[in-house]
């Protein structure tokens, strides 16, 4: 049976249950990590082996956004119901890492990918999914969450220019490491040993067709995951994965597999674009003015660099139209957060002038 050591319970979480949870005198909770994520329900490894929860009532009426509700890689407080055929899941402890993104559409919500990752690997194909555009935005993302990021370029068998394509992609991810592999060929699988040990938890993100699938299959070293092959006309994929899950590798580690996107909206961003543009954010140091927009300022040492051939003008160019989205869409956060503020304070203000408090079910 597979204990929650296995699955990354260490010193650290030990700390955060009994701040809150070891004392608690009405219910007998147990610690558990999610490792499936199936809408209404999960699936959670507890000591006492793998079981489905389901949120109480009362911890289900005090999330405000979809950002609040559990997800893969959480750790929550449960107690087991009618002899530990399933739980109800009590709370959830602190995030220490967070990959969320606005989910697809005009609607202003957030999405969790996974928590508690230690490393995020972002994964794109060496054929025509390669895109290091694409990948810049990735890296606002993984910045973002408090991941390590790590760049896969997966199916180097099928690409006769690796060496250019991976140099292309370290020049657009200053200080991140970037790892060329085969599963095909079982090559490169080395290189990733340091963040797939005992304890350490790994997250998988990238396009559809990219190689997640095959990338979860290959480290496992057993086929855990369906995959499929790609159109040939386009390297496009299909979605293999529909749903989170969790696995413990062989060396130890835990990772994660999530559904490929059509598209990445950024959710917000709280230094992850200077990190991800670190080069740019370097060169705007030495700008003579602090404030300057990196346009036609007079003294700007971002537009000199491109003059130079230091830095690419399509990257900059990027840069420009990421800090704008990363703008509109934190403005609309904030306008959403001010919103539902003065909602609730109507709401109390109403319940308080009718005398009367609702009382919510435990379940």
């Amino acid at each position: 049976m597979n204990s929650i050591k296995q699955y990354g319970w260490n010193e650290n979480w030990s700390t955060k249950w009994n701040e809150k949870w070891s004392h608690a005198e009405d219910k007998q909770f147990i610690p558990g990590r999610i490792v499936g994520d199936f809408g209404s329900k999960y699936k959670v490894l507890t000591d006492v082996g793998e079981t489905w929860g389901e949120l109480a009532g009362k911890l289900r009426h005090t999330f405000v956004a979809s950002g609040d509700f559990p997800a893969i890689g959480d750790w929550v407080a449960l107690a087991m119901q009618d002899g530990g055929e399933h739980g109800i899941i009590h709370g959830v402890l602190p995030r220490q890492s967070v990959i969320s993104r606005k989910v697809a559409g005009n609607t202003q919500d957030e999405q969790i990918v996974a928590s508690n990752v230690d490393t995020l690997f972002l994964v794109s194909a060496l054929n025509d999914d390669f895109n290091v555009r694409r990948m810049e935005r990735y890296l606002i993302m993984a910045w973002n969450s408090g991941a390590n990021p790590v760049i896969l370029l997966t199916k180097a068998d099928l690409c006769p220019d690796a060496d250019s394509k991976i140099a292309e992609m370290e020049s657009a991810a200053p200080g991140v490491s970037v790892h060329a592999v085969s599963a095909i060929q079982d090559e490169g699988r080395e290189k990733l040993l340091p963040y797939i040990g005992e304890g350490q938890t790994v997250a998988l993100t990238g396009s559809s067709g990219c190689g997640k699938s095959t990338m979860v299959n290959w480290l496992c070293g057993k086929n855990l995951q369906i995959t499929q092959d790609v159109r040939e006309g386009d390297s496009r994929g299909r979605h293999t994965t529909t749903h989170r899950e969790l696995f413990v590798l062989p060396d130890g580690g835990i990772i994660v597999d999530t559904p490929g996107m059509r598209e990445l909206q950024l959710w917000e961003d709280e230094g992850g674009l200077d990190l991800a543009f670190s080069d740019i954010s370097g060169l705007a140091s030495n700008c003579r003015f602090s404030n300057c927009r990196h346009e036609r300022e007079e003294g700007c040492a971002v537009l000199e660099a491109v003059q130079t051939g230091e830095l690419e003008e399509k990257r900059l160019f990027n840069y420009r139209k990421t800090q704008r989205e990363v703008l509109y869409q934190n403005n609309k956060e904030v306008k959403l957060k001010r919103k539902s503020a003065a909602s609730t304070k109507v709401s109390s203000s109403r319940t308080r002038g009718y005398g009367w408090r609702k009382e919510l079910d435990e379940y």
